[in-house]
């Protein structure tokens, strides 16, 4: 029950933060396809490193160091808390906005996602090494199930209903559980 409940909340995370920290920095960039399509590519990139951390994690570590290492760089994520960007990534108007916007993502976020992207490899790895014998693709298919509702969920449950900063407040104290 613990993997399932582990993989599920950070699915869910991991999918849910995409529209919260996207739509706080839509206004300073002038509400552009480009803005979204940036952060596509930061959320996408960021994704594909937490899978090949993980794999690689799995293939060169005992399970003690990973644990050790991973629960390591949880603490240390903890300081990019809350997920708030800062007056200082606001664009003057000078700069390259994707740069930009990939470093307000990174400084914001970057760790914090990186993460929740690797736990559900990470966790379906330790689940498969744990019981040998039972599958860990239900796992799969439960992550899949909480990125659904995080996405679809998002603009009916939560975006009409919270603003962006309690937003940002209330994922952040979820990632922190």
């Amino acid at each position: 029950m613990l993997y399932a409940l582990t993989i599920f909340a950070s699915a869910f995370l991991l999918f849910l933060v995409q529209p919260i920290v996207a739509k706080q920095i839509l206004p300073w960039f002038g509400g552009s396809a480009a803005v979204w399509t940036t952060c596509l590519v930061f959320f996408q990139t960021v994704l594909l490193l937490g899978y090949a951390y993980a794999d690689l994690v799995v293939r060169r570590l005992s399970p003690r160091a990973q644990v050790r290492l991973h629960i390591a760089l949880l603490l240390v994520s903890c300081a990019a808390l809350p997920i708030v960007p800062g007056a200082q990534w606001k664009p003057l108007g000078t700069e390259n906005p994707s740069l930009l916007i990939l470093g307000l993502m990174g400084a914001t976020i970057g760790l914090p996602y990186f993460l929740l992207a690797t736990t559900s490899p990470l966790v379906q790895a330790w689940f498969a090494r744990s019981f040998p014998g039972r599958s860990p693709y239900r796992l799969f298919a439960l992550s899949n199930l909480a990125s659904m509702i995080a996405l679809l969920g998002y603009p009916f449950a939560l975006e009409p209903w919270v603003t962006t900063r309690w937003q940002s407040w209330g994922w952040s104290a979820a990632y922190v559980l």
